[in-house]
């Protein structure tokens, strides 16, 4: 593999991986090579991130790569994420928010285990609008993130706590999961959660 390749695919398993990230180790098994040759890449491609001023940067964070936003750029990420055009939440997120509602604490992996789909965007959607937040770390390989709901998911919901959730209506098991999904999936939908509507609810407490 030529060196433009390799770069090229490395940028590509650092998009896939996530917040999660990768270590050097972890791609120069997937693309066969010697770690040395793959961290050499990297610290490149970190360096032309800056020299080239792209909005993206390679993070090394805990022994492992993954690809961020340009620090500078946080001010026009945060008027994109509260824009009313975005207020709405989609389907996606929607369903990622009912899943950590009644799963928490969650990890990535176990949510898109359940929903069957990456869940990366609509995670980050969740904690722009803090209705998600990171509650610890997995006791697990990479120690992955742990989210939960907020005390703005409480308040929009007007529940004194988690254990007001609506109550599935099928056994123990699988079918319960996708009962309680359903159920607050329909609550929410029905009462068109909106970032505007977030507010209002976060302004009268």
């Amino acid at each position: 593999m030529d060196y433009s390749t390799l770069r090229s695919v490395l940028e590509g398993l650092l998009f896939v991986a996530g917040e999660d990230g990768l270590s050097a180790k972890a791609m120069a098994e997937v693309v066969e090579m010697n770690a040395d040759v793959v961290l050499d890449v990297l610290r490149d491609l970190q360096s032309d991130y800056v020299r080239h001023n792209r909005g993206l940067r390679i993070a090394e964070v805990a022994g492992g790569f993954r690809l961020t936003t340009a620090p500078e750029h946080a001010p026009y990420l945060e008027k994109l994420a509260y824009s009313p055009a975005r207020t709405a939440l989609s389907q996606a997120a929607l369903e990622t928010l009912s899943i950590v509602a009644y799963r928490q604490p969650i990890t990535r992996v176990e949510i898109e285990e359940i929903r069957g789909v990456k869940s990366d965007r609509p995670i980050h959607t969740l904690v722009a609008k803090d209705l998600i937040e990171e509650v610890g770390r997995a006791d697990a390989i990479g120690r992955p993130i742990l989210y939960g709901t907020t005390k703005a998911f409480l308040d929009y919901f007007g529940l004194p706590d988690l254990q007001h959730l609506p109550d599935p209506l099928v056994a123990e098991g699988d079918d319960e999961l996708e009962e309680r999904t359903k159920l607050l999936f329909d609550r929410i939908e029905g009462r068109q959660l909106t970032m505007d509507d977030l507010n209002r609810a976060l302004e009268t407490n």
